[in-house]
């Protein structure tokens, strides 16, 4: 086995897509557990108090509030699986390109 440039190009980014990929995994198995086994809520969506035309605040009511804050909290899971999804569909394919070149460039000739 010869080490060479070509050879740590090829380490490298099969390295880089297992990494993207286990990350990937990573995100989703943590958006899983959070929202099917331990039910955590993200974080509380605080909202801005609305202006009427006539430039008077108001306040939302607690209702609302609760409303709001479940449709951003679902709008963050979405957002969160969304980029582990796309982390895996890059990383899978870089990883097994790069990978099966080194197994085919390192077969022994017979």
């Amino acid at each position: 086995m010869k080490f060479n440039l070509r050879l740590s190009y090829l380490y490298l980014f099969s390295f880089v897509g297992l990494l993207i990929t286990i990350i990937g995994s990573i995100q989703i198995l943590d958006l899983g557990l959070k929202t099917y086994v331990f039910k955590v809520s993200e974080y509380t969506y605080y909202a801005e108090p609305i202006k009427s035309p006539d430039g008077i605040s108001t306040d939302l009511s607690v209702e609302e509030q609760k409303q709001r804050n479940q449709l951003e909290q679902a709008n963050q899971r979405k957002r969160q699986l969304s980029t582990s999804l796309s982390m895996i569909l890059v990383g899978v394919p870089v990883y097994l390109y790069h990978w099966k070149t080194i197994k085919k460039e390192n077969r022994p000739e017979n």
